[in-house]
């Protein structure tokens, strides 16, 4: 197994607040490792320290074997860390194969006569799109026309072809619907086939137990757990993210009293 990159004990404190405490996991080549946890859980903190836009105020970072600190997402992104956020950063109305490049366009020419080279760029997001298993009636069209699994699946697509060997989705399911949420799903567990390493944010544990192979569990700015899925099932992650205790008082807070029904209007 090759560790790409992991935490040890780190916490981020925002003045007197403080944000997340104690927290560890490692990021496997060819693993999907999943962060859990409700609104507050600590997991947006979290995805900024792995990706570089803060630096942890205690606790250590590995990257590839080595003791780092991450300067910025660009640092991050040089070392193959890269970091796809749910509110994905396209020109809606740019064709697909435009967004792929957004931002690292290839040219062709020298001098006054360089210029982009389409060609090149529409066959290698085609080339790419489909080694993910990505099948698009043209990549001519507008990104926009596209469904929100499809939109994350091009943005991993591109964040493999550009040398990631870890990827970071930040909650990549949260908007989609059943059938969009399982083409998201297929496409993390090609990465990680892929052999990335994969960090998969979510609130939802039916969508993280299928592809996971970690679990770091969070609430309240704390880790609740570190699992390797054999040690964890479904059930008892959910309790663990709900609380046992809370979910059997909020049953016996909702169980209808023996006799009782609804009162209607007249």
């Amino acid at each position: 197994m090759t560790e790409i990159l992991s935490v040890k004990n780190v916490g981020k404190s925002y003045g007197t607040v403080l944000a997340i405490r104690g927290i560890s996991a490692e990021v496997i080549a060819g693993e999907v490792l999943c962060i859990l946890g409700d609104n507050g859980a600590g997991k947006s903190t979290l995805i900024k320290i792995l990706s570089g836009v803060h630096a942890p105020s205690e606790g250590t970072m590995n990257v590839n074997g080595v003791e780092t600190i991450l300067s910025s997402p660009r640092d991050a992104l040089d070392k193959g860390i890269a970091t796809v956020y749910q509110d994905l950063a396209v020109v809606p109305l740019m064709p697909v194969w435009r967004n792929f490049f957004l931002g690292s366009e290839l040219r062709k020419g020298t001098g006054i006569f360089k210029r982009l080279d389409a060609r090149a760029m529409r066959t290698i997001t085609k080339q790419q799109l489909a080694e993910m298993g990505i099948a698009l009636r043209d990549v001519e069209q507008p990104i926009g026309t596209l469904s929100g699994g499809e939109r994350q699946a091009v943005a991993i697509a591109r964040a493999v072809y550009f040398g990631a060997k870890a990827i970071i989705l930040d909650e990549p399911t949260s908007a989609l619907g059943v059938k969009q949420a399982r083409v998201v799903l297929k496409y993390i567990a090609k990465a990680r086939d892929s052999g990335l390493g994969v960090v998969f944010i979510t609130h939802n544990p039916n969508h993280a137990y299928p592809v996971g192979d970690k679990f770091l569990l969070l609430k309240l700015g704390a880790s609740i757990g570190y699992f390797d899925k054999s040690d964890l099932t479904i059930e008892k992650m959910t309790k663990l993210m709900a609380g046992a205790d809370e979910m059997s008082n909020l049953a016996t807070e909702l169980e209808r009293k023996p006799g009782s029904r609804p009162s209607r209007q007249s």
